[in-house]
């Protein structure tokens, strides 16, 4: 399990990075909240550990931009601010945890454990998942069939992907980078272009119902939206 660490105190930052990794997890320290945000759009990671008070971006915008990428990856804020307000705010922006300074290491690597099982889990049951119906379509996902009046359409692997995809987050936006890791693996231009050809078939096919459509969402990725 891959962790991100962003915390400035290098000596600390140090200190906890190597307890983690004695306990088999691989973790990357980030030294700011700039420095955060960028390895996050570059790599791929299960946890996110974030101090509050850091230079160029705090903890608090770091966790804002992570959400617009990825809205399901889990978060822990570690600061010394103990003030209600601010822990409310790390909560509202969508934290898994918030754990003051000193803390026990046992009672963090405890937490740890069981938010990256829920995770797995959650992850889990929505792979276990086969079949999806929205508006006047039926998915098979594992035999790549969409039905619809009847008339039933074989889809590719990468087209079955991203429709279940859409419908799992339906109404709600799907970010351009969670689309593009969750079925290509990867965020580059060339998979990138390649969704863009799969969103337009995709976009073919919702045509047999009117009352669903794929809308751009600019600056974040798109919404499969069902009521049109």
């Amino acid at each position: 399990m891959k962790i991100l660490l962003v915390e400035d105190d290098r000596n600390f930052g140090t200190v906890l990075k190597n307890y983690l990794e004695l306990n088999d997890y691989h973790v990357h320290l980030c030294s700011d909240g700039q420095e955060g945000v960028d390895s996050f759009q570059s790599k791929t990671y299960d946890l996110c550990i974030l101090d509050v008070m850091m230079p160029k971006k705090d903890g608090f915008t770091v966790a804002f931009e992570i959400r617009q990428l990825n809205p399901d990856v889990p978060i822990i804020f570690l600061t010394a601010k103990t003030m209600r307000e601010d822990m409310l705010k790390g909560f509202k922006l969508g934290a898994d945890d918030y754990i003051t300074k000193p803390f026990d290491s046992e009672v963090l690597l405890a937490k740890i454990k069981v938010i990256l099982k829920r995770s797995i889990d959650e992850t889990s049951t929505q792979k276990a998942q086969n079949d999806f119906v929205v508006g006047k379509f039926h998915l098979n996902y594992k035999l790549r069939i969409l039905t619809i009046d009847g008339q039933q359409q074989k889809l590719s692997p990468k087209e079955a992907d991203l429709f279940r995809l859409f419908v799992m987050n339906l109404n709600d936006v799907l970010t351009r980078d969670k689309a593009l890791k969750s079925v290509w693996g990867r965020d580059d231009y060339f998979a990138g272009r390649s969704m863009d050809v799969y969103i337009t078939k995709l976009r073919k096919i919702l045509k047999q119902d009117p009352t669903l459509d794929i809308i751009n969402v600019h600056g974040s990725g798109y919404r499969m939206v069902d009521g049109l």
